[in-house]
């Protein structure tokens, strides 16, 4: 097979979209032995790897080649990786194409040929803490015993030098120092990553954490605190404008207390009745005010929240109605709702 030259033309969408899928193959591969669920981080992962393809592609190939009579794009891994040997041949000076040839030897287990490739990507490249990070972890995947060899800790220590907070250097200087046996390093490393996790990585990170701490013969972490029952209630406190005159209306008059979705839909999400004698007066929102099963409040993030005198006692809005002006509320809400009737809206 004629290898294509730098600028010629190749089918761009079908190899844009065998290389993206043969780095999320890769990914896969080399993710599972050390990441253990921590699905939300992979995800992540893979979002950077298939972007850093694509970016690839428009180093390897050109747009003219959407023609589709250009030449015939490679159908198989082995094919790929001839193609990249001989781009690469002819343009050397390429790290992300050496990173890309790296990881598809890691994919057919040449494991020689993927670590020579890393090693050329980082010559190119030395101050990229991702690409560093990156040739550790595959160092240690290619490795039998799946350990972090010098050579590997010399890259992590580069890729912290240029990046403290580099969240994948710091997580396998973790599992370095836990190979190592030093298992209270390891742990203080992985609770200082904890901060910026939530979900089922929060959660496998920690379980990795308190089997090093005790190992360590350290107590495990406390439990995360879980939020209260009933954390989306909206506290809200509604009173009357000195400067509206309600004399005029019955005090049995009805006023709703009204969360509404964010968008400004009319349909509330919870919804109380009380009367314009009893204001002022302070409720609590909850899901026993839902009007809808199927809308309920502590199931949504955000909502609106206001008040209403309703002369009639319609539920909706009415040309004569008093309103207070909505207040946007992030939940679980933080305090409580100030509401305030004043106007005819």
């Amino acid at each position: 097979m004629t290898s294509p030259r730098i600028g010629e033309p190749v089918n761009h969408t079908a190899f844009a979209v065998a290389a993206a899928g043969l780095a999320l193959v890769t990914l896969a591969y080399v993710l599972q032995p050390l990441w253990r669920g921590q699905r939300v981080i992979a995800l992540t992962l893979a979002a950077l790897l298939v972007a850093g393809t694509a970016g690839l592609y428009l180093w390897v190939g050109t747009p003219a080649a959407l023609d589709p009579a250009a030449r015939k794009s490679p159908e198989t891994i082995q094919e790929a990786i001839v193609q990249l040997e001989a781009a690469l041949e002819r343009s050397p000076d390429q790290p992300e194409g050496w990173q890309l040839l790296a990881r598809q030897y890691v994919r057919i287990g040449e494991r020689d040929k993927a670590l020579a490739a890393y090693r050329r990507a980082v010559e190119l490249d030395g101050d990229d803490a991702d690409l560093l990070a990156e040739v550790a972890e595959s160092r240690a995947l290619l490795d039998p015993g799946r350990r972090f060899d010098a050579e590997a800790a010399s890259l992590l220590e580069r890729a912290l030098t240029i990046d403290p907070n580099h969240e994948r250097a710091r997580l396998f200087t973790g599992v370095m120092q836990r190979q190592a046996g030093n298992s209270a390093d390891a742990a203080a490393i992985w609770e200082s990553l904890l901060p910026g996790l939530e979900g089922d990585a929060a959660n496998a990170l920690r379980a990795q954490i308190n089997d090093a701490r005790a190992d360590a013969g350290l107590a495990p972490l406390p439990a995360p605190e879980q939020p209260p029952a009933g954390s989306h209630a909206i506290p809200v406190r509604v009173a009357l404008s000195p400067a509206l005159d309600a004399t005029e209306l019955p005090a049995d008059t009805t006023v709703f207390v009204i969360a509404r979705l964010a968008d400004g839909a009319p349909m509330p999400v919870a919804v109380q009745r009380h009367t314009l004698a009893q204001l002022p007066l302070q409720v609590t929102l909850d899901d026993a005010d839902s009007p809808m099963p199927t809308a309920r409040l502590s199931a949504i993030p955000e909502v609106e929240v206001l008040a209403r005198i309703s002369p009639s006692g319609d539920a909706s809005r009415q040309a004569d109605d008093i309103e207070s002006a909505p207040v946007r509320v992030r939940l679980p809400a933080t305090g409580t709702i100030d509401l305030l009737l004043d106007a005819r809206r």
